[in-house]
């Protein structure tokens, strides 16, 4: 029987916490473009009488009063899904909590506003509720192992988020103050959000620690929890709804903030408690400790700058101890080891030709490009395509076909291509079917790298946005593997390191928007990949990537079958793993750099497109590679054709167009996955 030992509580252990926080706090109070002295707080606080503490009564102490209150929610709520869930990597970022709360806000600030004005914290509940529902069903049949739900969220979040970009892309005017409110700031011109935050989360961490008792149980385990009369599905949903309503409020009053559900609970834990009537308070009070921590560090680093949101510094912060957790928290690792090659792969030959599959691609291949060629803002007839190619055509008809909309379907082939083979190579690398160039890091990275260059070095020449696009994503190739590294690589915990990386450069792009005060439309355009005027100059530096490099990726194919089998056999080989490995993401990493200094990021291509060649070829990585390429291609060319027709003469940008599109397989994929777990 698992018995809960309670650490012996210290004085340390005591007082730490809040000693933490009261010190935190009256730095927070003195930082801002004003200068405040220490000893102005006290009277500004009971008797505000000139300007400065007026600054400090009005604007800097419902700021910081509202730090705490909901730094202290998202630790709360992290710890309790810790412990429903009895995975150390819930949050309500990991969750999907966080995005399903913020796509809800901002869709009902463009469809009901007025619901929104009465209640943001019930819209904001429901959001996160079913996005939590839904990575909960998803993972649950695979046992809510740590990699699976880490995974299953994440790549919920980045579906939730490609909706909610493309929303705020639409309705521009609606939506232009949510993405950097989205980002987490605490921002604050009155006590309006403070006042209206503080009894309701106040209330709830009161009734939560109260009626603790119950959470001691679930971590006992279900069936001893059942033969001790304890109602686990029951206490389990109850602290479920009080988890997603803490978050919710903080989503709602203060945006999406990260990390602080995943570390605070840690910390707590790692201090050696284990009863929950310590477990939540501590949670609360470090969850507090990290938010001020963090707003405070926005206002020291930024002065008369644009502020950043506290949402980013929280990842900056965070995303290094999630890798931190992954190395060496022994519990964790253990968890890490056993979830390796635990993964199911969707495969369901059909029974044709392979030659077939191949001829059919590059026929729906063709066909999407004639589609892109003739369809757009202005459209042509087939018959115009004819005549072009026999010489007949204008000047007209030649200059948009030739110049315009040839080369960036092009470009989208190639982007495609080289994307859905990177996600292929690292989904049988790191033996997990939701792996991608997105999830481990690499995208996050090569676009974070090409950004900060186009913004510290305006007048650089366009050929070096390339090289810093390649230096992003080979330097987060080597930072992930390094800080993975740990007398060997363990597949699911690079994939965790990867996904704290990305979490990492994500917040960084963030950081550089807003100091470079880019307007939300470039960001998102940006952030969400576009072929928008790519010319032939483009194509010929894209295409040689794949080119190259897909010939190589066939010569090595077969190491990639070996290595997804597991550790074991490919040592019984004689196989060199981690030499292979290496070679084999070097692969993924070039490929996957030549898409983002091209197009920007482009999300779920590398997800989506090998799940459905495995699904029609089956597992042989020879016979996927050339058809999960061609595949790759059709995908982002039907995008950017849907992108440029759906709202002519306005243009989507096929990042997003590809997210929708995956969005509905993506969520096919996670629950039939789950039940090839659940049947064994």
């Amino acid at each position: 029987m698992h018995i809960i030992k309670t650490k012996n509580i210290s004085h340390f252990d005591i007082y730490i916490a809040p000693i933490c926080l009261i010190i935190l706090f009256y730095i927070h109070l003195t930082q801002g473009q004003a200068e405040i002295q220490i000893q102005q707080i006290l009277p500004a606080i009971f008797n505000p009488e000139n300007q400065y503490h007026n600054i400090i009564y009005h604007l800097r102490l419902p700021r910081a009063i509202l730090a705490v209150i909901i730094g202290a929610a998202l630790g709360i709520s992290g710890a309790l899904l810790q412990t429903i869930t009895r995975n150390p990597l819930a949050a309500p970022a990991t969750l999907g909590i966080n995005a399903g709360a913020y796509l809800a806000i901002t869709a009902t600030s463009i469809f009901l506003p007025q619901l929104l004005n009465c209640s943001p914290v019930f819209v904001a509940f429901i959001g996160g509720l079913l996005a939590a529902l839904l990575v909960y069903i998803m993972s649950a049949s695979g046992g809510l192992s740590p990699l699976r739900l880490t995974l299953s969220g994440v790549a919920t979040s980045l579906t939730l988020a490609s909706i909610t970009a493309t929303l705020q892309l639409f309705y521009e005017n609606e939506t232009k103050d949510l993405f950097f409110w989205g980002a987490g700031s605490l921002v604050q011109t009155n006590w309006d959000n403070t006042l209206y935050a503080a009894p309701l989360v106040i209330f709830t961490i009161i009734i939560t620690v109260i009626f603790a008792k119950p959470l001691d149980i679930l971590l006992l385990g279900d069936d001893i929890g059942k033969a001790l009369g304890g109602k686990i599905q029951l206490i389990r949903f109850y602290f479920l709804i009080i988890a997603i309503f803490l978050a919710a409020v903080a989503v709602s009053v203060v945006g999406a903030i990260g990390f602080i559900g995943l570390v605070a609970p840690q910390i707590v834990k790692l201090l050696g408690y284990r009863k929950h009537w310590f477990i939540l308070p501590l949670a609360g009070l470090w969850g507090a400790i990290f938010l001020v921590a963090a707003d405070t560090t926005t206002m020291l680093i930024t002065n008369n700058m644009s502020e950043l949101p506290a949402g980013s510094i929280t990842a900056l912060i965070g995303s290094p101890f999630l890798v931190w957790l992954a190395r060496n928290h022994d519990n964790f690792k253990s968890n890490l080891k056993n979830d390796s090659g635990n993964s199911h792969f969707t495969v369901n030959k059909i029974k044709l030709p392979y030659t077939t599959f191949v001829i059919l691609g590059i026929l729906i291949l063709a066909i999407s490009l004639i589609c892109g060629l003739l369809f757009g803002n202005i459209n042509f007839h087939l018959s115009d395509l004819i005549n072009l190619f026999f010489g007949n055509s204008n000047l007209l008809t030649e200059k948009i076909l030739l110049q315009l909309r040839l080369p960036r379907l092009l470009v989208a082939v190639f982007a495609g291509a080289s994307l859905a083979v990177s996600g292929l190579l690292l989904q049988g690398v790191v033996r997990n079917p939701l792996a991608s160039p997105e999830i481990i890091g690499i995208t996050n990275g090569a676009g974070f790298s090409a950004l900060a260059v186009m913004v510290l070095m305006p007048n650089i020449p366009i050929e070096f946005i390339p090289i810093a696009a390649f230096c992003g994503a080979f330097v987060t190739f080597i930072l992930v593997y390094l800080a993975a590294w740990k007398n060997g690589i363990i597949p699911a915990q690079l994939a965790l390191v990867g996904i704290a990386f990305s979490a990492f450069f994500g917040a960084g792009t963030n950081v550089i928007i807003v100091m470079a005060k880019l307007r939300v439309t470039q960001a998102l355009i940006w952030l969400s990949g576009s072929t928008y005027a790519r010319q032939w100059e483009e194509v010929g530096k894209l295409a040689i990537f794949p080119i190259l490099l897909l010939p190589i990726a066939w010569l090595i194919a077969k190491k990639v079958d070996i290595l997804a089998l597991g550790e074991d056999l490919p040592k019984l080989l004689g196989m060199q793993i981690q030499k292979a490995r290496i070679l084999i993401i070097f692969i993924a990493v070039s490929l996957t750099a030549a898409s983002v200094a091209t197009v920007g990021t482009i999300s779920f291509v590398g997800l989506v497109a090998p799940h459905i060649t495995r699904l029609i070829i089956g597992y042989r990585h020879r016979q996927l590679l050339l058809i999960t390429a061609i595949l790759g291609g059709i995908l982002v060319t039907i995008a950017d054709t849907l992108g440029r027709v759906i709202l002519a003469p306005k243009e989507i940008p096929a990042g997003l167009v590809t997210a929708l599109i995956g969005t509905p397989y993506f969520l096919w994929l996670l629950y039939n996955d789950s039940q090839k777990c659940k049947l064994g």
